[in-house]
């Protein structure tokens, strides 16, 4: 099932807090939601189907779709959700120097998937700043850009699930995304090089953990050939998603600039020769860290220093 994507980037080991976790299928991949009984799984799951319907550029009906739709013609009425993701990718894109912005759905929408327009004319239209926000409505300032939520959507979705549920222990995990509060797991993060994990953790506290790579297929740009993978642990699931995203995309320069402007942002980088940089904040979430080939990590971590 290539859609299991090895069911996780992130897979979960030992350490599960219930016996009711439930397997769904969620946002075009699989989801892990493991909370205090079966009815609170299925309550999550339906909430987290509302965000999809709302968020989804593959749902026609969806809200995304009609603010896609419109580009360039009328603002489109969105519910609070929608406008909370967006008002939030816009400030991502702010503190990413704009290699985080959503409106790249001009090229992986419009020109990608529905061969609407040029690739070259695509990329032109991608500007975060062209997104309009008036009240509770929004407007893409011109025709044919698009939303695409891709990048930022499941740890949106997770993190608005978590508070919602308001629950004292549990853990959601969709595709490469995933949010552990209230206990402590163990988590192996993925080696796509040579198979198995690359390292794993047992968290010291609550923490968002996200990781993005081009292993699967090639669907982010980045500027650094030598990343293989960016597996970022941060306090929002929101955040975590979208800034592994934007991290994997950036040059080393940007990379680092963007590390020292932002504390808060946990990372653990694998690159393409199996060694890893790992800073001093995501070491900051984890009782434990184990790594494989242990050495190798350490000169390259002394290296990005």
């Amino acid at each position: 099932m290539p859609l299991l994507r090895l069911f996780f980037l992130m897979v979960f080991a030992a350490g599960s807090l219930f016996s009711q976790g439930e397997t769904y299928y969620l946002m075009g991949t699989y989801a892990y939601i493991e909370l205090p009984g079966k009815e609170m799984n299925l309550r999550a799951y339906k909430y987290l189907r509302e965000i999809e319907f709302k968020l989804s550029d593959y749902i026609d009906t969806s809200e995304i779709s009609k603010i896609n739709l419109s580009a360039g013609k009328h603002f489109t009425k969105v519910s609070p959700i929608t406008l909370e993701i967006i008002k939030k990718s816009i400030l991502i894109s702010e503190k990413t120097y704009g290699v985080f912005d959503i409106t790249i759905g001009s090229v992986t929408i419009n020109s990608k998937r529905l061969n609407k327009i040029s690739e070259d004319s695509a990329y032109k239209l991608v500007n975060y700043r062209d997104i309009i926000l008036k009240d509770d409505s929004v407007m893409l300032a011109r025709e044919n850009m698009a939303i695409d939520l891709g990048g930022i959507g499941k740890g949106f979705a997770i993190e608005e699930t978590f508070r919602w549920l308001g629950t004292k222990k549990g853990f959601i995990s969709i595709g490469g995304d995933m949010k552990i509060w209230g206990h402590k797991r163990t988590i192996a993060i993925k080696d796509p090089i040579n198979g198995g994990s690359i390292a794993q953790v047992v968290n010291a506290k609550d923490v968002s953990i996200s990781t993005s790579g081009n292993y699967i297929k090639e669907h982010i740009k980045t500027q650094d050939d030598e990343i293989i993978q960016v597996t970022v642990a941060h306090e929002s699931a929101t955040f975590a998603d979208a800034y592994a995203t934007a991290i994997f995309a950036m040059s080393k320069e940007l990379r680092e600039k963007f590390l020292k402007e932002n504390p808060d942002v946990g990372v653990f980088i694998l690159y393409k020769d199996g060694s890893v940089f790992v800073n001093e904040r995501f070491r900051s979430f984890f009782d434990v860290l184990i790594l494989k080939g242990a050495e190798s990590a350490i000169s390259k971590t002394k290296n990005e220093e």
